[in-house]
């Protein structure tokens, strides 16, 4: 009798013991499939430029929104409440720096007490970054019109993502790696066409300056009428500076930009005009903003090859 119950206390301790081992290896299976499920990495990017990196890069684990959509110029946003919305719900927050949101300082400051808030320039050494002295000791914000340097930023999304999200850590490198060699492609695409432009007529005239990282990556001199951000003012002196540079070396198209204003540039075409020279708007080119969403020039590449093809066809 006592035999037969020490069996039965080992077989229900036996029993117990399976029942836990199931319901470990339950719930680390369980744990395993939560993490293939995961969701998407939600990222807030204020651009589109940069939207479009991390779309590139992130892929099928990344949800992307842009703050600032087609024709928006980040120079003088000012964030909605909406905007504040879609920041306290991001899991990371990807923008420019350098000044170019400068109405967004502050938000990007308490941002990134919270969660990932990376500025996609903060890696790329001053040294090769633009300061002319029109710009009052601030730096040129511009720097995805030097491909070179927007590859740059490439590898600093890559890395926050990389951050937020370790699991996909081999899919983001892959798809870097992928992206930045279209990028190569484009940089040497930009040099090829520039040069194929006369010499004497490299100048590119636009509303603001917002090319000088493009004219000296790839030889094309730049003067805009406005500074740095649309923010500066101009007057009728620098319309005349300008007016009188269009007629002495006889330029033969200026430019008009998406995100802003024609009147200045049309206010100095009707100078040239009156000076006997005719010029003509070569196109628009998109400086701050992106094209329209679904369409080639909705992507960095899109946007560069267009403002790239609009100014050879206009000065060559």
């Amino acid at each position: 009798m006592v035999n037969q119950t020490v069996k039965m206390i080992m077989i229900f301790f036996l029993m117990g013991w399976a029942l836990i081992g199931c319901s470990e290896k339950s719930t680390t299976q369980g744990s395993v499939e939560e993490g293939k499920n995961r969701e998407k990495l939600t990222a807030v990017a204020t651009v589109g430029m940069i939207a479009d990196i991390v779309a590139n890069i992130g892929k099928e684990h990344v949800e992307v929104t842009s703050l600032m959509g087609p024709g928006v110029d980040p120079h003088l946003y000012k964030a909605t409440q909406g905007d504040i919305g879609k920041l306290d719900k991001a899991d990371i927050i990807f923008y420019n720096g350098l000044n170019l949101e400068g109405k967004m300082g502050d938000i990007f400051v308490r941002m990134a007490n919270q969660k990932p808030t990376i500025a996609v320039s903060e890696k790329i050494d001053p040294a090769i970054l633009r300061e002319p002295p029109e710009f009052q000791g601030h730096y040129d914000p511009h720097i995805w019109f030097n491909v070179k340097l927007w590859m740059q930023a490439a590898e600093r999304v890559k890395e926050g993502l990389i951050e937020a999200d370790a699991a996909h850590k081999e899919d983001y490198e892959q798809n870097a790696a992928a992206y930045l060699k279209k990028l190569e492609e484009l940089d040497a695409y930009a040099k090829e066409q520039i040069a194929s432009i006369p010499e004497a007529s490299r100048v590119l005239v636009t509303a603001h300056d917002a090319f000088g990282y493009f004219g000296d990556a790839y030889g094309i001199k730049v003067m805009g009428l406005q500074g740095i951000s649309t923010d500066a003012e101009y007057g009728l002196k620098d319309v005349q500076n300008l007016v009188n540079v269009l007629v002495n070396q006889r330029i033969k198209a200026v430019f008009i930009e998406s995100s802003v204003s024609p009147k200045a540039i049309e206010a100095v075409v009707q100078g040239a005009r009156e000076k006997g020279h005719e010029v003509k708007i070569g196109g628009e080119l998109f400086s701050d903003a992106m094209g329209e969403a679904g369409t080639v020039e909705g992507t960095y590449i899109g946007m560069v090859r267009h403002n790239i093809d609009s100014i050879v066809a206009a000065l060559k």
